[in-house]
């Protein structure tokens, strides 16, 4: 191909006179400045690695203790008791120095050993310090005393300026809750939604489950809290997700939509320039450790390992389990566009490219007229439908020629993107069904213009507008949310656009063009294809999709009632299931677990005895004052409930591991397995949003993103995903199937 060509360093010919050897000095040069570019991204993740080792300590923190030592020294005085001196007697050079360089040598040996063991000791505090949860149940605006000190202990031993990942080795473990607690806690979270007989039926199981086998699980349990990092992640990330057999379109995948009211860009290949090229350079901030950790009241730190494969990751499908797959530092995007896959470079000597030349890149690809080959264009749909055919026709069709490079290409590419023919967004002459209309194109597009395995996808439309659909194994949905908020910021507010709507900054006409992948798609691979294909549309079409912004009030009203925004939204979808339905369902709320090593998702269990009673007296017209008071018992038991969670007593993941382990042993427990049976009928998550400070809200309301959203868990239930909106808008993003006659994302409203 001539791509190719362009590649190539040096030619030579043999002729009657010898070899003639002709040098391309160009390519020499391109060669040099990657190699040089690879040279100095290594030298700072050595950099990066030796500072995140240090942590809480900085590397002059060194050379303040050694110059402490020696001065001290020549006080006469001994600070290390003698330790100095034993030092000196054993140096193997001894012979070949004076004795003040002897002593010299062996003080700053000593106060090495000394500088380590106090970063350890920091380290080890600092550890014990992240342990304590009890500010987290205090009233807002009401610290104790003991949580004064306790905040203050943390600042001061967490250091200065740290990076993205340095608190990995002071974060605590996830504790193993005891297991009379976590039964407890279940019944009590099942006993609005049970009869008193089911209820007397699954108490008895609850006991017996608890003085006989669950103690047996436990230990194990405990053995692997002692032993793994997490007890939860390992297991959650294989068995929740990797080894699910279903299509993950729709299932699994989430998406995250652009700007509500603002499109900086109509041009497609613009708004595609400055978007991609800020992905870039957050990778490149990531790359170099520079984005803030993520921080509670300003110094409680959250794990951030889900950070690591955000980028040059892919799910591969296997006929058991998939594994995620992460690659370093891929220089270039896998693009899609009309049927047709194609490798976007995305430096040059060295250098990212601007977003002008992305824009003039991205250009070339829109005008490419040339036909996709036989099976292109619907290849994605192999991603979308069930795991295992995938896998099959994968070992089968591209595990080698060129269809293996093709396909190697797209799963180690940076990320992926689909330059979409259509036009979305919110749309003046149908806002309503606009809004819906670009909820599902985002989720699950044509089933087959996605690469739904890569890490996430990024959608640009005709029109401008952008959005982009994630893989649910490697992360979840803060961490993704915080790059979004990033490139939307980026994008409108550093990176800007010029007076005709294009890129800022000049083109390079040398760049070669964008390379176009080659397939050779057998009948037999097409027929795999298609069947694929059939899966997904089926699952695709069944899809009902409501997008409602709610201009009413948002968070600043419910503040003025001093209750927690989320609690509010909980009850109040408590309160419209209850009215569609006239019956209250099993409710999935996701929290976080980030306060510990490797944590992910707990479960807060939103349907409440305390909820129920609210929603009833509200239905039934009872007195306002009693329903305030029990609505505001039914917000603080939220709140409650929220809180064990955050800080690891949650109930899921602890009967999770417990069934898990169950498995490995080969016992069976009728109570797990009746825990683990329960649909949850509700499906509930809040998007954050103001991670990222990097506009201000006030002076730009209409910069606001309409948040994503993800699909029904149960075929009978809805999912509702929810993003509070600055102090008067909340953003609803409500799902379900038109298979079932119970269940309208419209109605929720």
């Amino acid at each position: 191909m001539a791509e190719a060509h362009q590649a190539v360093a040096f030619q030579f010919t043999v002729t009657p006179e010898g070899i003639n050897l002709q040098l391309s000095y160009q390519a020499l040069t391109q060669i040099y400045l990657s190699g040089l570019r690879s040279w100095k991204k290594r030298l700072i993740r050595v950099k990066n690695s030796v500072i995140r080792g240090l942590y809480p300590a900085s590397p002059s923190s060194w050379l303040f203790v050694v110059v402490a030592i020696l001065a001290t020294m020549y006080t006469r005085s001994d600070p290390s008791m003698g330790l100095i001196a034993k030092i000196q007697e054993h140096l193997p050079v001894s012979q070949s120095l004076s004795a003040q360089c002897q002593t010299v040598v062996s003080a700053m040996l000593f106060s090495t050993l000394l500088w380590l063991f106090l970063i350890f000791t920091m380290r080890l505090c600092l550890k014990q310090l992240l342990s304590y949860h009890r500010w987290m149940f205090e009233q807002h605006g009401k610290m104790s005393n003991t949580t004064k000190v306790w905040m203050a202990l943390v600042r001061i031993f967490s250091g200065r300026q740290p990076m993205l990942y340095s608190y990995q080795g002071a974060l605590p473990n996830l504790p193993v809750p005891a297991i009379k607690d976590t039964i407890k806690r279940y019944l009590e979270s099942v006993r609005p939604l049970m009869s008193a007989s089911e209820f007397e039926h699954m108490s008895e199981l609850a006991t017996e489950f608890q003085k006989g086998l669950g103690n047996r699980l436990q230990w194990y349990l405990k053995l692997k809290a002692l032993w793994a990092t997490n007890y939860v992640s390992d297991w959650w990330e294989e068995y929740i997700y990797l080894r699910g057999r279903g299509p993950i379109m729709v299932n699994s995948n989430y998406y995250g939509m652009d700007f509500l009211y603002v499109t900086p860009t109509p041009i497609q290949a613009a708004r595609a320039g400055n978007t991609l090229h800020a992905f870039l350079l957050y990778r490149r901030k990531l790359n170099r450790e520079e984005i803030k950790p993520c921080l509670l009241r300003s110094s409680v730190p959250c794990c951030s390992y889900q950070y690591e494969r955000m980028f040059d990751s892919c799910r591969i499908p296997g006929e058991i389990t998939d594994i995620v797959q992460h690659w370093k530092d891929s220089n270039y995007l896998a693009v899609y566009h009309r049927g047709r896959y194609f490798r976007l470079g995305m430096y040059n000597a060295g250098r990212l490219l601007s977003p002008r030349e992305i824009e003039f890149q991205i250009q070339k690809i829109l005008d490419d007229s040339s036909p996709p080959s036989t099976g292109e264009d619907k290849l994605g749909a192999l991603t979308a439908g069930d795991r295992i055919p995938w896998a099959k026709a994968r070992k089968q069709f591209f595990s080698s020629g060129v269809n293996k490079l093709s396909l190697d290409c797209i799963e180690k590419a940076a990320f992926f993107v689909t330059l979409d023919d259509d036009e979305h967004g919110m749309m003046g002459h149908d806002p309503t069904g606009s809004l819906d209309r670009y909820a599902k194109s985002l989720l699950h597009g044509k089933c087959y213009d996605r690469w739904f395995d890569k890490s996430f996808s990024v959608v640009v439309y005709k029109n401008g507008k952008i959005g982009l659909n994630a893989e649910h194994s490697w992360a979840d949905v803060p961490v993704v949310a915080h790059l979004w908020e990033y490139v939307l910021a980026t994008d409108s507010f550093h990176l800007g656009y010029n007076e005709e709507g294009h890129c800022k900054g000049d083109i390079d006409p040398t760049l070669p063009h964008p390379q176009r992948l080659s397939w050779d798609i057998s009948p037999e691979c097409k027929e795999h294809i298609s069947r694929s294909l059939a899966v997904a549309q089926v699952l695709a079409d069944d899809v009902d999709f409501h997008v409602f912004p709610f201009r009413d009030f948002g968070k600043g009203r419910i503040k003025k009632c001093r209750i927690s925004p989320d609690a509010f939204i909980q009850l109040a979808l408590q309160l419209a299931y209850y009215r569609e339905r006239r019956m209250f369902c099993l409710t999935y709320e996701a929290s976080m677990t980030r306060l510990f090593k490797e944590g992910r998702t707990e479960t807060v269990r939103s349907c409440t005895s305390e909820s129920c009673a609210f929603v009833r007296a509200l239905d039934s017209g009872e007195d306002a004052d009693h329903c305030k008071r029990l609505l505001r018992l039914a917000a603080d038991k939220h709140q409650n409930l929220y809180r064990l969670a955050i800080t690891g007593s949650g109930i899921d993941r602890h009967l999770f591991c417990l069934y898990v382990v169950s498995k490995y042993l080969g016992v069976e427990s009728p109570f797990l397995k009746e825990v683990l049976s329960q649909p949850w009928c509700l499906s509930t998550s809040q998007t954050p949003f103001q991670q990222v400070e990097l506009f201000d809200l006030v002076n730009h309301p209409e910069y606001i993103s309409c948040g994503g959203g993800f699909g029904p868990v149960a075929d009978d239930g809805y999912g509702v995903a929810y993003i509070i909106l600055g102090e008067n808008m909340i953003n609803f993003h409500i799902s379900s199937k038109h298979s079932c006659s119970q269940t309208v994302s419209l109605n929720v409203q």
